[in-house]
Protein backbone atom coordinates (compact mmCIF):
# COMPACT_ATOMS: atom_id res chain seq x y z
CA UNK A 1 0.00 0.00 0.00
CA UNK A 2 1.54 3.19 -1.47
CA UNK A 3 0.44 6.64 -0.92
CA UNK A 4 1.42 9.58 -1.01
CA UNK A 5 3.02 12.37 1.44
CA UNK A 6 1.04 15.00 3.14
CA UNK A 7 1.67 18.95 1.84
CA UNK A 8 4.33 20.05 3.97
CA UNK A 9 3.99 24.16 5.85
CA UNK A 10 3.62 26.51 3.03
CA UNK A 11 5.74 29.60 3.18
CA UNK A 12 3.76 32.70 4.57
CA UNK A 13 2.91 35.22 1.85
CA UNK A 14 4.64 38.26 2.02
CA UNK A 15 1.81 40.66 2.79
CA UNK A 16 -2.01 39.78 3.21
CA UNK A 17 -4.52 40.50 0.26
CA UNK A 18 -7.41 42.32 1.44
CA UNK A 19 -9.99 40.85 -0.30
CA UNK A 20 -10.53 37.74 -2.37
CA UNK A 21 -10.73 37.60 -6.44
CA UNK A 22 -13.82 36.76 -7.62
CA UNK A 23 -12.24 33.28 -8.88
CA UNK A 24 -10.29 33.26 -5.96
CA UNK A 25 -8.78 29.51 -5.11
CA UNK A 26 -11.09 29.46 -2.02
CA UNK A 27 -14.54 31.19 -3.53
CA UNK A 28 -16.94 32.49 -1.46
CA UNK A 29 -20.64 30.53 -0.56
CA UNK A 30 -23.57 32.29 -1.38
CA UNK A 31 -25.91 29.15 -1.23
CA UNK A 32 -25.78 25.95 0.71
CA UNK A 33 -24.51 24.36 -2.55
CA UNK A 34 -21.94 22.10 -1.30
CA UNK A 35 -18.09 23.67 -1.31
CA UNK A 36 -16.71 21.24 -3.26
CA UNK A 37 -17.60 22.94 -6.18
CA UNK A 38 -15.51 25.55 -5.75
CA UNK A 39 -11.76 24.84 -7.30
CA UNK A 40 -9.59 23.99 -4.49
CA UNK A 41 -5.81 25.43 -3.74
CA UNK A 42 -2.67 23.90 -4.00
CA UNK A 43 -2.27 22.71 -0.48
CA UNK A 44 1.80 23.48 -0.57
CA UNK A 45 1.70 26.68 -1.24
CA UNK A 46 -1.75 28.73 -1.68
CA UNK A 47 -1.93 31.59 -4.19
CA UNK A 48 -0.39 35.19 -2.41
CA UNK A 49 -3.78 36.90 -4.18
CA UNK A 50 -6.63 34.33 -2.65
CA UNK A 51 -8.86 34.55 -0.02
CA UNK A 52 -8.02 31.21 1.90
CA UNK A 53 -8.20 30.51 5.57
CA UNK A 54 -4.28 30.31 6.14
CA UNK A 55 -3.88 33.35 8.29
CA UNK A 56 -1.18 35.76 6.62
CA UNK A 57 1.11 37.47 9.55
CA UNK A 58 2.49 40.73 9.36
CA UNK A 59 5.86 39.98 8.19
CA UNK A 60 8.94 39.90 10.96
CA UNK A 61 11.59 42.74 10.78
CA UNK A 62 14.22 41.10 8.26
CA UNK A 63 16.98 40.14 10.80
CA UNK A 64 15.43 39.37 14.22
CA UNK A 65 17.31 38.62 17.21
CA UNK A 66 16.82 34.78 16.84
CA UNK A 67 18.91 34.99 13.75
CA UNK A 68 22.33 34.52 13.89
CA UNK A 69 24.17 37.96 12.78
CA UNK A 70 26.15 36.89 9.22
CA UNK A 71 24.94 33.27 8.41
CA UNK A 72 21.71 31.56 9.83
CA UNK A 73 22.27 28.27 11.82
CA UNK A 74 21.56 25.71 9.09
CA UNK A 75 24.14 23.14 8.89
CA UNK A 76 24.08 20.09 6.70
CA UNK A 77 22.56 16.74 7.80
CA UNK A 78 26.01 15.00 9.12
CA UNK A 79 25.90 18.22 11.48
CA UNK A 80 23.01 19.18 12.75
CA UNK A 81 22.11 21.88 14.12
CA UNK A 82 21.51 21.94 18.42
CA UNK A 83 22.43 25.34 19.17
CA UNK A 84 19.88 27.60 20.88
CA UNK A 85 19.83 31.13 19.63
CA UNK A 86 20.67 33.28 21.93
CA UNK A 87 17.64 35.73 22.37
CA UNK A 88 14.41 34.44 20.25
CA UNK A 89 12.20 36.94 19.13
CA UNK A 90 9.37 37.06 21.42
CA UNK A 91 7.16 39.18 19.93
CA UNK A 92 3.36 38.66 19.49
CA UNK A 93 2.17 38.44 15.80
CA UNK A 94 -0.63 40.70 14.18
CA UNK A 95 -2.08 37.96 12.67
CA UNK A 96 -1.96 34.27 14.64
CA UNK A 97 -1.37 31.56 12.73
CA UNK A 98 -4.27 29.54 12.01
CA UNK A 99 -4.60 28.53 8.61
CA UNK A 100 -5.01 25.19 6.86
CA UNK A 101 -3.09 22.87 8.04
CA UNK A 102 -0.73 20.18 5.87
CA UNK A 103 -1.34 16.67 5.13
CA UNK A 104 0.50 14.23 7.26
CA UNK A 105 3.47 11.81 6.36
CA UNK A 106 1.34 9.27 8.50
CA UNK A 107 -1.49 8.96 5.83
CA UNK A 108 -2.83 6.88 4.06
CA UNK A 109 -4.90 9.01 1.27
CA UNK A 110 -5.74 7.38 -2.14
CA UNK A 111 -4.89 10.42 -4.99
CA UNK A 112 -1.58 12.90 -4.62
CA UNK A 113 -2.26 15.86 -2.84
CA UNK A 114 -3.87 18.49 -4.80
CA UNK A 115 -1.82 20.51 -7.33
CA UNK A 116 1.48 18.64 -5.63
CA UNK A 117 2.43 16.52 -8.58
CA UNK A 118 3.02 12.62 -7.37
CA UNK A 119 6.00 10.72 -7.29
CA UNK A 120 6.19 7.56 -9.29
CA UNK A 121 7.07 4.43 -7.04
CA UNK A 122 10.76 4.26 -6.32
CA UNK A 123 12.02 1.18 -8.41
CA UNK A 124 9.52 1.45 -11.36
CA UNK A 125 9.61 2.54 -14.72
CA UNK A 126 6.63 5.16 -16.17
CA UNK A 127 4.61 3.36 -19.01
CA UNK A 128 5.68 3.23 -22.30
CA UNK A 129 6.31 6.56 -24.29
CA UNK A 130 5.40 8.11 -20.95
CA UNK A 131 8.33 10.08 -19.26
CA UNK A 132 8.85 9.97 -15.61
CA UNK A 133 7.64 13.24 -13.79
CA UNK A 134 10.23 15.94 -13.14
CA UNK A 135 10.92 16.31 -9.45
CA UNK A 136 9.44 19.72 -8.07
CA UNK A 137 12.50 21.84 -7.68
CA UNK A 138 10.84 23.25 -4.29
CA UNK A 139 11.92 20.82 -1.58
CA UNK A 140 8.53 21.17 0.21
CA UNK A 141 6.58 20.33 -2.65
CA UNK A 142 8.88 17.59 -3.03
CA UNK A 143 7.89 16.57 -0.06
CA UNK A 144 4.41 16.97 -0.20
CA UNK A 145 4.16 15.23 -3.17
CA UNK A 146 6.67 11.88 -1.51
CA UNK A 147 5.10 8.27 -1.91
CA UNK A 148 5.23 6.35 1.48
CA UNK A 149 3.76 3.27 3.32
CA UNK A 150 2.89 2.44 6.99
CA UNK A 151 3.83 -0.83 8.40
CA UNK A 152 1.54 -2.89 9.54
CA UNK A 153 3.52 -3.80 12.94
CA UNK A 154 5.90 -0.84 14.23
CA UNK A 155 3.26 1.37 12.46
CA UNK A 156 6.02 3.78 11.08
CA UNK A 157 5.99 5.48 7.67
CA UNK A 158 8.01 3.57 5.19
CA UNK A 159 9.73 5.17 1.85
CA UNK A 160 11.32 3.08 -1.15
CA UNK A 161 13.31 6.35 -2.87
CA UNK A 162 15.85 7.62 0.20
CA UNK A 163 17.97 9.27 -2.44
CA UNK A 164 14.59 11.43 -3.05
CA UNK A 165 14.55 12.33 0.75
CA UNK A 166 18.61 13.47 1.05
CA UNK A 167 18.07 15.31 -1.78
CA UNK A 168 14.73 17.03 -0.48
CA UNK A 169 17.00 17.71 3.04
CA UNK A 170 19.60 19.38 0.83
CA UNK A 171 17.19 22.21 -0.67
CA UNK A 172 16.12 22.32 2.84
CA UNK A 173 19.22 23.23 3.82
CA UNK A 174 19.72 25.88 1.21
CA UNK A 175 16.43 27.41 2.34
CA UNK A 176 17.55 27.66 5.74
CA UNK A 177 20.78 29.53 4.83
CA UNK A 178 18.68 32.49 3.23
CA UNK A 179 15.75 32.58 5.83
CA UNK A 180 16.25 34.46 8.74
CA UNK A 181 12.95 34.51 10.16
CA UNK A 182 11.37 33.06 13.05
CA UNK A 183 8.59 31.22 11.53
CA UNK A 184 10.44 30.58 8.52
CA UNK A 185 12.87 28.59 10.23
CA UNK A 186 10.50 27.14 12.73
CA UNK A 187 9.24 25.07 9.67
CA UNK A 188 12.00 24.69 7.42
CA UNK A 189 13.45 22.84 10.56
CA UNK A 190 11.05 21.34 11.52
CA UNK A 191 10.63 19.79 8.09
CA UNK A 192 14.34 18.57 7.96
CA UNK A 193 13.47 16.89 11.17
CA UNK A 194 10.73 14.78 9.14
CA UNK A 195 12.99 14.12 6.60
CA UNK A 196 16.00 12.91 8.85
CA UNK A 197 13.81 10.72 10.77
CA UNK A 198 12.15 8.74 7.86
CA UNK A 199 16.08 8.70 6.94
CA UNK A 200 16.79 6.95 10.33
CA UNK A 201 18.78 10.19 11.19
CA UNK A 202 17.40 10.28 14.50
CA UNK A 203 19.77 12.62 16.02
CA UNK A 204 19.97 14.94 13.44
CA UNK A 205 16.26 15.20 13.34
CA UNK A 206 15.90 15.48 17.57
CA UNK A 207 18.48 18.57 17.41
CA UNK A 208 16.51 20.25 14.24
CA UNK A 209 13.06 19.38 15.91
CA UNK A 210 14.36 20.67 19.07
CA UNK A 211 16.04 24.19 17.87
CA UNK A 212 12.35 24.11 15.36
CA UNK A 213 10.47 24.33 18.83
CA UNK A 214 12.52 27.12 20.01
CA UNK A 215 12.20 29.30 16.98
CA UNK A 216 8.17 28.35 16.81
CA UNK A 217 7.93 29.52 20.62
CA UNK A 218 9.36 32.92 19.53
CA UNK A 219 6.36 33.51 16.99
CA UNK A 220 3.84 33.02 20.42
CA UNK A 221 1.80 31.41 17.15
CA UNK A 222 -0.17 28.59 19.11
CA UNK A 223 -0.90 26.34 15.94
CA UNK A 224 3.11 26.67 14.81
CA UNK A 225 4.26 25.87 18.13
CA UNK A 226 1.88 22.77 18.15
CA UNK A 227 3.24 21.26 14.83
CA UNK A 228 6.72 21.89 16.22
CA UNK A 229 6.33 20.04 19.27
CA UNK A 230 4.35 17.17 17.48
CA UNK A 231 7.12 16.74 15.09
CA UNK A 232 9.65 16.95 18.09
CA UNK A 233 7.36 14.17 19.77
CA UNK A 234 7.14 12.17 16.75
CA UNK A 235 11.10 11.82 16.37
CA UNK A 236 11.28 11.19 20.79
CA UNK A 237 9.00 8.20 19.80
CA UNK A 238 10.79 6.66 16.76
CA UNK A 239 14.39 7.40 19.61
CA UNK A 240 12.15 5.32 22.62
CA UNK A 241 11.80 8.50 24.46
CA UNK A 242 8.27 8.53 25.57
CA UNK A 243 8.44 9.85 28.73
CA UNK A 244 8.52 13.27 26.63
CA UNK A 245 7.14 12.44 23.75
CA UNK A 246 3.81 11.82 25.68
CA UNK A 247 4.17 14.84 27.65
CA UNK A 248 4.78 16.85 23.94
CA UNK A 249 2.06 15.10 22.27
CA UNK A 250 -0.47 16.75 25.11
CA UNK A 251 0.63 19.44 25.37
CA UNK A 252 0.62 20.45 22.09
CA UNK A 253 -2.65 19.34 21.47
CA UNK A 254 -5.21 22.07 22.34
CA UNK A 255 -8.42 22.77 21.88
CA UNK A 256 -8.58 25.84 20.27
CA UNK A 257 -6.36 23.89 17.15
CA UNK A 258 -8.15 22.82 14.13
CA UNK A 259 -9.84 19.15 14.48
CA UNK A 260 -7.49 17.73 12.06
CA UNK A 261 -4.52 18.58 13.36
CA UNK A 262 -6.09 17.39 16.85
CA UNK A 263 -7.16 14.28 15.27
CA UNK A 264 -3.52 14.14 14.02
CA UNK A 265 -1.95 14.60 17.34
CA UNK A 266 -3.97 11.54 18.61
CA UNK A 267 -3.40 9.37 16.38
CA UNK A 268 0.23 9.70 16.67
CA UNK A 269 0.15 9.82 20.43
CA UNK A 270 -2.06 6.21 20.24
CA UNK A 271 0.69 4.96 17.76
CA UNK A 272 3.43 6.38 20.79
CA UNK A 273 1.05 4.59 23.85
CA UNK A 274 1.03 1.15 21.21
CA UNK A 275 5.22 1.14 21.11
CA UNK A 276 4.47 1.49 25.15
CA UNK A 277 2.51 -1.57 24.99
CA UNK A 278 -0.04 0.90 26.50
CA UNK A 279 -3.09 -0.98 23.93
CA UNK A 280 -6.21 0.21 25.63
CA UNK A 281 -4.86 4.14 26.03
CA UNK A 282 -3.61 3.42 21.90
CA UNK A 283 -7.44 2.65 21.41
CA UNK A 284 -8.44 5.98 23.66
CA UNK A 285 -6.75 8.21 21.24
CA UNK A 286 -7.67 6.19 17.96
CA UNK A 287 -11.06 6.82 19.03
CA UNK A 288 -10.99 10.41 19.98
CA UNK A 289 -9.55 11.13 16.13
CA UNK A 290 -12.22 9.56 15.18
CA UNK A 291 -14.69 10.99 16.39
CA UNK A 292 -12.71 14.15 15.74
CA UNK A 293 -13.11 13.97 12.12
CA UNK A 294 -16.62 12.46 12.20
CA UNK A 295 -15.51 9.42 10.73
CA UNK A 296 -15.43 11.99 7.26
CA UNK A 297 -11.79 10.79 6.82
CA UNK A 298 -11.11 7.75 4.47
CA UNK A 299 -7.35 8.42 5.02
CA UNK A 300 -7.64 8.22 8.48
CA UNK A 301 -9.83 5.39 8.49
CA UNK A 302 -7.33 3.47 6.60
CA UNK A 303 -4.36 3.93 9.03
CA UNK A 304 -6.85 3.13 11.88
CA UNK A 305 -7.65 0.21 10.28
CA UNK A 306 -3.95 -0.82 10.13
CA UNK A 307 -3.39 0.66 13.72
CA UNK A 308 -5.87 -1.48 15.05
CA UNK A 309 -5.18 -5.19 13.92
CA UNK A 310 -1.32 -4.11 14.11
CA UNK A 311 -3.18 -3.50 17.98
CA UNK A 312 -5.46 -6.94 18.35
CA UNK A 313 -2.17 -9.03 17.29
CA UNK A 314 0.04 -7.17 19.76
CA UNK A 315 -3.08 -7.56 22.57
CA UNK A 316 -2.91 -11.44 21.66
CA UNK A 317 0.44 -11.79 22.45
CA UNK A 318 1.40 -9.71 25.21
CA UNK A 319 -2.27 -8.53 26.86
CA UNK A 320 -3.31 -4.80 26.58
CA UNK A 321 -1.26 -3.57 29.13
CA UNK A 322 -1.78 -1.00 31.75
CA UNK A 323 -4.28 0.91 32.36
CA UNK A 324 -5.33 4.61 30.59
CA UNK A 325 -3.35 7.30 32.15
CA UNK A 326 -4.89 10.99 32.76
CA UNK A 327 -3.69 13.95 31.26
CA UNK A 328 -2.25 14.89 34.90
CA UNK A 329 -0.05 11.79 34.97
CA UNK A 330 1.10 12.26 31.49
CA UNK A 331 2.08 15.61 31.84
CA UNK A 332 3.71 14.89 35.51
CA UNK A 333 1.44 17.72 36.88
CA UNK A 334 0.80 17.50 40.71
CA UNK A 335 -2.82 17.18 41.60
CA UNK A 336 -3.63 20.35 44.20
CA UNK A 337 -5.03 20.24 47.46
CA UNK A 338 -9.02 20.91 46.97
CA UNK A 339 -10.74 22.62 49.23
CA UNK A 340 -12.78 20.96 51.38
CA UNK A 341 -15.67 21.96 54.20
CA UNK A 342 -16.70 20.27 57.27
CA UNK A 343 -19.94 20.98 58.06
CA UNK A 344 -19.61 20.64 62.11
CA UNK A 345 -16.95 23.14 62.03
CA UNK A 346 -18.44 25.40 59.46
CA UNK A 347 -15.08 26.15 58.16
CA UNK A 348 -12.81 25.19 55.01
CA UNK A 349 -9.94 23.42 54.71
CA UNK A 350 -8.21 21.72 51.69
CA UNK A 351 -7.67 17.27 51.05
CA UNK A 352 -5.19 16.02 48.85
CA UNK A 353 -6.94 13.41 46.01
CA UNK A 354 -7.40 10.35 48.29
CA UNK A 355 -9.53 13.27 50.64
CA UNK A 356 -7.28 12.98 53.39
CA UNK A 357 -7.21 16.67 55.27
CA UNK A 358 -3.65 18.31 54.55
CA UNK A 359 -4.58 21.76 55.34
CA UNK A 360 -6.67 22.52 58.30
CA UNK A 361 -10.31 23.73 58.01
CA UNK A 362 -9.16 26.96 60.04
CA UNK A 363 -10.80 29.24 57.25
CA UNK A 364 -14.05 30.90 56.65
CA UNK A 365 -13.36 31.45 53.01
CA UNK A 366 -10.68 29.89 50.70
CA UNK A 367 -10.26 29.89 46.75
CA UNK A 368 -8.77 27.16 44.51
CA UNK A 369 -4.98 26.84 44.09
CA UNK A 370 -3.98 27.92 40.91
CA UNK A 371 0.15 27.75 40.41
CA UNK A 372 0.47 26.28 43.42
CA UNK A 373 -0.79 28.79 45.43
CA UNK A 374 -4.53 30.02 46.88
CA UNK A 375 -6.10 33.12 49.36
CA UNK A 376 -7.89 32.28 52.79
CA UNK A 377 -9.29 34.26 54.32
CA UNK A 378 -9.69 33.32 58.70
CA UNK A 379 -13.53 34.06 60.50
CA UNK A 380 -11.43 36.59 62.90
CA UNK A 381 -10.70 38.69 59.65
CA UNK A 382 -11.54 40.72 56.08
CA UNK A 383 -8.93 40.51 54.52
CA UNK A 384 -7.10 37.91 52.36
CA UNK A 385 -3.69 35.88 52.97
CA UNK A 386 -2.02 33.78 50.14
CA UNK A 387 -0.91 30.30 51.38
CA UNK A 388 1.21 27.77 48.95
CA UNK A 389 0.15 23.79 48.74
CA UNK A 390 1.62 23.04 52.40
CA UNK A 391 -0.41 25.79 53.94
CA UNK A 392 2.74 27.92 54.59
CA UNK A 393 1.76 32.05 54.46
CA UNK A 394 3.16 33.58 51.87
CA UNK A 395 1.32 36.83 52.24
CA UNK A 396 -0.02 37.88 55.18
CA UNK A 397 -3.51 39.21 55.43
CA UNK A 398 -2.79 42.13 57.19
CA UNK A 399 -1.49 43.85 53.88
CA UNK A 400 -5.06 44.60 53.39
CA UNK A 401 -6.87 42.88 50.59
CA UNK A 402 -10.35 42.47 50.77
CA UNK A 403 -10.61 41.03 47.07
CA UNK A 404 -7.75 38.95 45.70
CA UNK A 405 -7.68 36.66 42.54
CA UNK A 406 -6.21 33.64 41.57
CA UNK A 407 -2.64 33.84 40.25
CA UNK A 408 -2.39 33.45 36.45
CA UNK A 409 1.01 33.64 34.88
CA UNK A 410 2.71 34.72 37.87
CA UNK A 411 0.35 37.70 38.41
CA UNK A 412 -2.76 38.23 40.46
CA UNK A 413 -4.86 41.34 40.47
CA UNK A 414 -5.78 42.74 43.70
CA UNK A 415 -8.20 45.77 45.75
CA UNK A 416 -7.71 47.16 48.98
CA UNK A 417 -10.97 48.19 49.39
CA UNK A 418 -12.73 45.20 47.44
CA UNK A 419 -14.63 47.54 44.99
CA UNK A 420 -12.36 48.32 42.55
CA UNK A 421 -8.61 50.31 42.02
CA UNK A 422 -7.76 47.04 41.57
CA UNK A 423 -3.81 46.47 41.01
CA UNK A 424 -1.40 43.35 39.85
CA UNK A 425 1.24 41.92 42.61
CA UNK A 426 3.68 39.27 42.02
CA UNK A 427 4.59 35.87 44.28
CA UNK A 428 6.60 38.23 46.18
CA UNK A 429 3.78 40.73 47.02
CA UNK A 430 5.91 43.65 44.47
CA UNK A 431 3.26 45.81 43.04
CA UNK A 432 3.72 45.13 38.81
CA UNK A 433 0.74 47.37 37.88
CA UNK A 434 -0.01 50.14 39.68
CA UNK A 435 -3.84 50.93 41.35
CA UNK A 436 -6.51 51.82 39.12
CA UNK A 437 -8.74 49.68 37.16
CA UNK A 438 -12.61 49.17 37.93
CA UNK A 439 -12.53 46.20 36.77
CA UNK A 440 -9.85 42.88 35.88
CA UNK A 441 -10.28 39.60 34.29
CA UNK A 442 -6.97 37.04 34.85
CA UNK A 443 -3.83 37.50 32.90
CA UNK A 444 -4.08 35.52 29.62
CA UNK A 445 -1.70 34.97 27.02
CA UNK A 446 0.17 37.84 28.25
CA UNK A 447 -2.56 40.17 28.41
CA UNK A 448 -5.99 40.91 30.70
CA UNK A 449 -8.77 42.56 30.15
CA UNK A 450 -9.33 45.45 32.63
CA UNK A 451 -12.31 48.13 33.00
CA UNK A 452 -11.82 51.64 33.22
CA UNK A 453 -14.60 54.51 33.48
CA UNK A 454 -17.46 52.23 32.09
CA UNK A 455 -14.44 50.96 28.81
CA UNK A 456 -12.63 47.15 28.53
CA UNK A 457 -9.54 46.82 27.06
CA UNK A 458 -6.71 45.56 27.66
CA UNK A 459 -3.24 45.74 29.22
CA UNK A 460 0.18 43.46 28.83
CA UNK A 461 2.09 42.14 31.71
CA UNK A 462 3.45 45.30 32.37
CA UNK A 463 0.76 47.23 32.71
CA UNK A 464 0.92 48.88 29.22
CA UNK A 465 -2.89 49.30 27.54
CA UNK A 466 -2.18 47.06 24.60
CA UNK A 467 -6.29 47.32 23.98
CA UNK A 468 -7.63 50.97 24.14
CA UNK A 469 -10.25 50.83 26.87
CA UNK A 470 -13.30 51.83 24.33
CA UNK A 471 -15.55 48.65 24.43
CA UNK A 472 -18.37 47.72 26.37
CA UNK A 473 -17.32 44.01 26.89
CA UNK A 474 -15.21 40.82 26.65
CA UNK A 475 -17.57 38.22 24.79
CA UNK A 476 -15.15 35.51 23.52
CA UNK A 477 -17.07 32.70 22.47
CA UNK A 478 -15.32 29.48 20.88
CA UNK A 479 -16.71 27.15 18.67
CA UNK A 480 -16.61 24.13 20.94
CA UNK A 481 -19.14 25.90 22.74
CA UNK A 482 -16.71 26.83 25.50
CA UNK A 483 -16.45 30.51 27.00
CA UNK A 484 -13.02 32.56 26.83
CA UNK A 485 -12.64 35.03 29.63
CA UNK A 486 -10.55 38.07 28.10
CA UNK A 487 -7.98 36.55 25.39
CA UNK A 488 -7.45 32.75 23.78
CA UNK A 489 -4.90 31.15 23.63
CA UNK A 490 -3.93 32.44 20.26
CA UNK A 491 -4.17 35.80 21.74
CA UNK A 492 -7.55 36.51 20.44
CA UNK A 493 -10.93 38.51 22.20
CA UNK A 494 -14.17 38.79 20.63
CA UNK A 495 -15.36 42.83 21.50
CA UNK A 496 -18.70 44.31 22.14
CA UNK A 497 -19.07 47.73 21.24
CA UNK A 498 -22.91 48.85 20.79
CA UNK A 499 -24.18 45.21 20.92
CA UNK A 500 -22.11 44.34 17.74
CA UNK A 501 -19.25 42.22 17.66
CA UNK A 502 -15.70 42.08 16.45
CA UNK A 503 -12.19 40.94 17.46
CA UNK A 504 -8.80 42.06 18.32
CA UNK A 505 -5.57 40.34 19.18
CA UNK A 506 -3.58 40.69 22.06
CA UNK A 507 -1.40 43.46 20.17
CA UNK A 508 -4.51 45.72 19.90
CA UNK A 509 -5.05 44.89 16.16
CA UNK A 510 -8.40 45.07 15.08
CA UNK A 511 -9.17 42.07 13.06
CA UNK A 512 -12.70 41.92 12.25
CA UNK A 513 -14.59 45.56 12.89
CA UNK A 514 -17.43 45.03 15.30
CA UNK A 515 -19.94 44.98 13.02
CA UNK A 516 -21.80 41.63 13.73
CA UNK A 517 -24.84 40.89 16.03
CA UNK A 518 -22.86 37.18 16.59
CA UNK A 519 -19.63 35.78 16.23
CA UNK A 520 -18.01 32.72 17.09
CA UNK A 521 -14.44 32.05 17.00
CA UNK A 522 -13.38 29.02 15.22
CA UNK A 523 -9.78 27.55 14.88
CA UNK A 524 -9.17 28.33 11.26
CA UNK A 525 -12.23 31.02 10.63
CA UNK A 526 -15.17 32.97 12.93
CA UNK A 527 -18.36 32.42 12.62
CA UNK A 528 -20.51 35.08 12.18
CA UNK A 529 -24.54 35.48 13.02
CA UNK A 530 -26.70 38.41 11.21
CA UNK A 531 -29.12 38.54 14.15
CA UNK A 532 -32.11 36.45 12.76
CA UNK A 533 -30.64 32.69 12.77
CA UNK A 534 -28.58 32.89 9.71
CA UNK A 535 -24.99 31.90 10.13
CA UNK A 536 -22.02 32.63 7.26
CA UNK A 537 -17.91 32.65 8.09
CA UNK A 538 -14.77 35.21 7.55
CA UNK A 539 -11.24 34.04 7.44
CA UNK A 540 -8.45 35.09 9.58
CA UNK A 541 -8.26 37.98 8.06
CA UNK A 542 -11.77 39.23 8.48
CA UNK A 543 -12.46 39.38 4.90
CA UNK A 544 -16.05 37.26 3.79
CA UNK A 545 -16.04 33.55 3.04
CA UNK A 546 -19.19 31.92 3.58
CA UNK A 547 -22.29 34.13 3.14
CA UNK A 548 -24.87 34.22 6.10
CA UNK A 549 -27.49 32.01 4.55
CA UNK A 550 -26.88 28.73 6.71
CA UNK A 551 -29.75 28.24 9.93
CA UNK A 552 -26.82 26.81 12.23
CA UNK A 553 -23.81 26.68 12.99
CA UNK A 554 -23.30 23.52 12.59
CA UNK A 555 -23.39 23.81 8.63
CA UNK A 556 -20.80 26.47 8.49
CA UNK A 557 -18.25 24.47 9.88
CA UNK A 558 -19.52 21.52 7.18
CA UNK A 559 -18.94 24.21 4.78
CA UNK A 560 -15.69 25.06 6.16
CA UNK A 561 -14.76 21.01 6.08
CA UNK A 562 -15.65 21.21 2.58
CA UNK A 563 -12.94 23.86 1.90
CA UNK A 564 -10.19 22.06 4.19
CA UNK A 565 -10.92 18.52 1.95
CA UNK A 566 -7.63 16.45 1.33
CA UNK A 567 -5.08 18.49 4.06
CA UNK A 568 -4.08 17.35 6.70
CA UNK A 569 -1.26 17.94 9.45
CA UNK A 570 2.49 16.51 8.22
CA UNK A 571 3.80 15.33 11.01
Amino acid sequence: MQTPAAAADAPEPATPTPAPPADGSVARVADPRPVSAAPAPPVSAPPAGSASLVAHPVPEQSRPVSAPPARPVSGIPAHPVSGVPAAPVSGIPAQPVSGIPAQPVSGVPAQPVSGVPAQPDAGTEPPPGQKRRAVPADPEQTLAALRWRLHPESLREETDDPELLRTVREGLNAKLDVALDNRSRARLLSLRAVVSRLLGDLADAVDDARLALTYAEATGELRRTALARARLAHVLRWRGEFTEADRLFAEANSPELPDRLRAALHEHAGRCCYDQGRLIEACHHFELALDLRRAADPELLARTRVALDAVAARARRDGFGPYPRGREEILRTPRPPVPTYDEDLDRWGYADASGNLVIGTDYAEVQPFREGMAWVRRPEGTRWALIDDSGRTLIQANNGYRSAGSFSEGLAWVSMDGTGNWMAIDTSNIVVIPPGFDDVRPFRAGVAAVRVAGGWGAVDRTGTVVVPTRYHGFTTALADGRYVDGFTDEGLAVVELNGRRGVVDRTGQMVVAPTYPALVVHPVAYLVGDGFGRWGALDRRGVPLIDPVHPSRDRVVDQIDHLLADTSPLL
